[in-house]
């Protein structure tokens, strides 16, 4: 655990926290630190994290006591036919072009910087560009990936190009340089610099002008055109993010706020809604008992999440009711404490709701694969302002634009191509996005932006981690280090989208007496290592507002780092 009593960098990879870090240093603020550590990311951990992808946040206005979110996600195109992909595709979303959306996250960030910031474009990207220009030495983590898809890389020359030496992926340690992904974001830059004299306003919006409707954008809509994409000048020129605010619950006196049913964070507010009446204390951290209810809880809430959750512009979410008190006594009557679902629970009811999607998932053959996607980064600064954010999309499902050195969103792979579901892929609707950055607070005491990637796993971990932090005392590394166990008896939300019913990974660290007493209550228990890559990345910041203390907490489980002063 890190401490410090100015500001405080988390995020998950340790270059991202740095150039975060080196913002506070300069004098900005959370917001200025948290997008440069955002575009950090989707340079150093490019294999999960793409500058052309996604970048959902949450941002705490300490000034006006005020929490908003920009919903950086794009939608599809307007050309998507979705009876191209049932009839072409067997009803799924293609791997490669076909599933693009359009790229959100330099919107994002540049619109979280003209509202909330101070700094330039240039001066927060400045790291990014040189991590990218002069490389960096392959961490573990994007080691594992490239290898663990490599032959998902080889399907384009131009991402074997980059990822891939000698006919082989980058190992651990190799230097990795993005030189085409340099230029494009230093040429954001010069477009920024050469409106400077028309003030910051005018220099952020060239820089967003130069990706949405300068060269940036006809190189990526000439390649789709001539490879049989679907993404156009206009869908990049029509795209702006949305400023909205958070869902939030409170929690046995603890505020916590997320973005709303476009993407998964609700998930954890609905699990939070189960638990609140719970003593929690009393059943005892990672006991039978504990983890039984815990993975219960999460079931049904993924269940609700399967049924009703989608882009909340096409569909009726019933979002007030699935954090109701009495919504959650009822789903929680639903739970034996000595018998397990066994397979996916159906969704809850809600009166007068008609919901999409009631056909039973298929169920997936042999082992997940690792939870890929996405990385995380949280910055909290000496005037108490806090930043949250999820940026995501892989460079392994779809083609590096050449010339470019990026993947525009792939995230189209969390649509569906079945038109009875509620995040069927639709032109102009957004994805059910997995990644999801939370907030929580207790107003003058409190302040925790936290969040992880994995996927599906995201909100599992972040649940266990908030409550070994306000219910079981840890401190905040403490939390996070703490053994974890995730469900998987629900639907996947990546293509193809198929589950493993009654599935319960369990980290050894919780017992094997625990495991054997979860298994004959009927929980399939796979076993997992200490500390997994299988159970989440979660990093964190507890600032302690009545003492001036700022604690900041990283993943060991992945390659996060904390860094304060």
């Amino acid at each position: 655990m890190v401490i410090g009593h100015h500001y405080m960098a988390s995020a998950g990879q340790y270059l991202a926290t740095e150039a975060s870090h080196a913002i506070l240093r300069a004098g900005g603020n959370a917001i200025d630190a948290g997008v440069a550590g955002g575009i950090a990311l989707g340079v150093v951990h490019s294999d999960q994290v793409q500058f052309s992808g996604v970048a959902p946040m949450l941002i705490y206005l300490a000034d006006r006591d005020e929490t908003v979110s920009i919903a950086g996600l794009g939608w599809w195109p307007k050309a998507l036919n979705i009876e191209t992909f049932i009839r072409d595709h067997n009803g799924t979303i293609p791997v490669g072009l076909q599933r693009t959306v359009v790229p959100a996250a330099p919107d994002a960030w540049i619109l979280a910087l003209q509202r909330y910031g101070t700094m330039s474009f240039g001066e927060v990207a400045a790291s990014a560009i040189r991590y990218a220009r002069d490389g960096f030495p392959v961490h573990s983590v994007m080691a594992t990936f490239l290898q663990d898809k490599v032959e998902d890389y080889r399907r384009w020359p131009q991402n074997v190009a980059i990822f891939h030496r000698d006919g082989a992926p980058l190992e651990e340690g190799d230097r990795l340089v993005q030189a085409d992904l340099g230029r494009t974001i230093q040429y954001m830059v010069d477009q920024e610099k050469a409106a400077v004299g028309k003030g910051r306003e005018a220099g952020l919006a060239a820089a967003r002008d130069a990706f949405y409707r300068g060269d940036i954008a006809r190189t990526i809509a000439k390649y789709h055109r001539e490879n049989g994409g679907l993404l156009t000048e206009a869908d990049l020129a029509e795209y702006r993010s949305e400023i909205e605010a958070p869902l939030s619950y409170s929690f046995k006196g603890t505020e916590v706020m997320s973005c709303g049913p476009w993407c998964q964070g609700p998930v954890l507010l609905q699990m939070l809604s189960m638990l609140d009446e719970v003593d929690l204390l009393a059943l005892g951290h990672n006991s039978k008992a504990y983890v039984h209810l815990l993975a219960e809880v999460m079931n049904l809430c993924f269940a609700d999440r399967e049924r009703y959750y989608g882009d909340p512009r096409f569909v009726d979410v019933p979002m007030e009711t699935l954090l109701s008190r009495p919504y959650a006594q009822e789903r929680l009557k639903t739970i034996r404490n000595d018998r397990a679902f066994g397979e996916m629970p159906p969704a809850g009811p809600v009166a007068g709701h008609v919901a999409g999607h009631t056909r039973q998932p298929s169920v997936a053959v042999g082992e997940p694969g690792l939870p890929g996607d996405t990385s995380y980064v949280c910055v909290v600064d000496s005037k108490g302002n806090a930043f949250s954010a999820t940026p995501s999309d892989v460079s392994w499902e779809s083609p590096v634009i050449p010339g470019l050195g990026l993947c525009p969103s792939s995230r189209g792979s969390q649509s569906w191509a079945d038109p009875g579901h509620t995040s069927v892929a639709a032109p102009g609707k957004r994805p059910r996005l997995t990644p999801n950055p939370a907030m929580a607070m207790r107003k003058g005491e409190f302040l925790m932006p936290f969040g992880s990637p994995g996927g599906d796993l995201q909100p599992q971990g972040m649940l266990q981690v908030l409550l070994n932090h306000v219910i079981f005392g840890m401190d905040i590394q403490q939390s996070v280090e703490a053994p974890r166990f995730i469900t998987r008896n629900f639907p996947d939300s990546f293509e193809p989208h198929t589950y493993y019913p009654g599935r319960v990974d369990i980290e050894q660290g919780i017992g094997r007496p625990t495991g054997e007493a979860l298994a004959a209550m009927g929980h399939q228990v796979n076993w997992l290592p200490d500390l997994s890559l299988k159970t989440a990345g979660v990093c964190a910041i507890s600032a302690d507002l009545k003492a001036g203390k700022l604690y900041g907490a990283a993943d060991p489980r992945r390659t996060g780092r904390a860094m304060g002063w």
